[in-house]
């Protein structure tokens, strides 16, 4: 028994870091479909899109179907799916191959990101192992994110980036797909309480629109949609600003936004500590702020920022480690507003909410990645990332609004 939950909890760690990897390459695909594909950069944002529609769609019928067919199997169609389209990459490198990916990466996320969330559920048997479970997979997913940087960064050639050598990548993920996959097979999951308790097909669709009537989902959504559009937009076009705008060699422009992933990790471990002492409210307002002042001081420095030769981690600009700190400051704000969203709802609407979550979070990030490679093509990187001011400015709005309906439904005034 003891070993068969250790093979499940392992599956879905692992299935979390194949994710990480692929969704977060985003920006690494764009930079080196750039140079092996020779697209424009407005071409290469679509590949945002290909990954977070597919989510947001999917997403809405997944939270009724999935129990039906069974997280289990649910997460071993998924692996054997995106198996496939990375081997496809593989063998047939192209742009379009690559929008075919990022389609198939978004529609299996979808699949695993319920599966994942309810297994969790089904594997812990209160509030406080819940929560730790939580925590660990959502830590092996930051994990990913910042290993994926340096495993993309070892298959692009330092002498020839433009070479299709990064693509061979692709079957190291083929590998650990297969490798989820034999897990799932040798482990057992009890889902008999989902299927009973599982909603009808239609429930969780018309309860995500029921919650769309609330003036607290209204500020609470605008606030999740603006943080992912800032975050997205860094993180997809960071790269390529490096390469571009710091003038780094291809290789080191993945592997320095690494320190964005690692900053965001340690930013969430520090913000743990600091919401025992701090209103949520005050911190994410004093957060918002110190991004924007960063963004101020830091990109007018990426200007004057001169080409040169054999640049390495010892020369590179110091630039080129103060912008990704940004993500030191972001952290807390998407956990702790879903968080503080989440309380204020009975349990039987969580479903729904993390609905909406996943669907706003994902046009979020495919909006932020097109609005940033429009500006980064016809003005440049650093107008590009000043438009996220706009957003900053937006979630302190959000933010305040939020606070006031979030008392009032704490009351029981606002939700019923």
């Amino acid at each position: 028994m003891r070993l068969n939950r250790g093979l499940i909890i392992a599956s879905l760690g692992l299935s979390y870091m194949i994710y990480a990897v692929l969704l977060n390459s985003v920006g690494t695909v764009i930079m080196q479909s750039i140079l092996s594909f020779s697209i424009a950069k407005q071409s290469g944002s679509i590949l945002e899109a290909c990954k977070d529609l597919s989510i947001a769609t999917v997403s809405f019928v997944a939270a009724s179907y999935l129990p039906r067919l069974g997280y289990r199997r649910s997460m071993v169609l998924a692996h054997a799916l995106v198996g496939i389209a990375c081997a496809l990459m593989a063998l047939a490198p192209s742009f379009a191959m690559t929008k075919l990916l990022f389609v198939v990466i978004g529609v299996t996320f979808a699949l695993v990101k319920v599966s994942v969330y309810s297994s969790i559920g089904l594997l812990t048997e209160n509030r406080q192992h819940h929560a730790s479970l939580m925590n660990i997979i959502e830590g092996l997913f930051m994990l990913g994110v910042l290993c994926g940087y340096w495993l993309f960064g070892a298959y692009i050639d330092p002498h020839d980036p433009a070479r299709l050598d990064w693509v061979n990548v692709y079957w190291v993920l083929v590998g650990a797909c297969v490798l989820v996959i034999l897990i799932l097979l040798a482990a057992r999951l009890d889902e008999s309480a989902a299927k009973t308790i599982a909603p009808s097909q239609h429930g969780a669709f018309i309860d995500m629109l029921r919650l769309l009537l609330k003036p607290l989902i209204y500020a609470f959504v605008l606030s999740i949609f603006m943080y992912v559009l800032i975050e997205q937009s860094l993180g997809t076009w960071l790269p390529t600003f490096n390469r571009e705008i710091l003038h780094l060699p291809p290789a080191m422009s993945v592997q320095v936004a690494s320190i964005y992933a690692g900053a965001l990790a340690l930013g969430r471990l520090i913000a743990g500590y600091l919401l025992r002492r701090i209103s949520w409210y005050y911190l994410l307002n004093g957060c918002v702020i110190a991004m924007a002042a960063l963004v101020l001081l830091v990109l007018p420095m990426a200007a004057r920022v001169q080409l040169q030769p054999d640049v390495n981690w010892l020369n590179a600009p110091l630039v080129a480690y103060l912008l990704p700190l940004i993500g030191l400051l972001m952290a807390p704000i998407y956990p702790v507003i879903n968080s503080v969203m989440l309380s204020t709802l009975p349990t039987e609407r969580h479903a729904a909410m993390t609905g909406l979550i996943v669907v706003f979070s994902a046009l979020g990030g495919t909006l932020g990645s097109f609005i940033t490679g429009m500006v980064f093509a016809h003005i440049g990187g650093e107008s590009a990332f000043y438009t996220t001011l706009i957003p900053m400015a937006a979630i302190i709005g959000a933010l305040f609004v939020f606070k006031r309906e979030s008392q009032l439904a704490t009351a029981g005034c606002a939700i019923d």
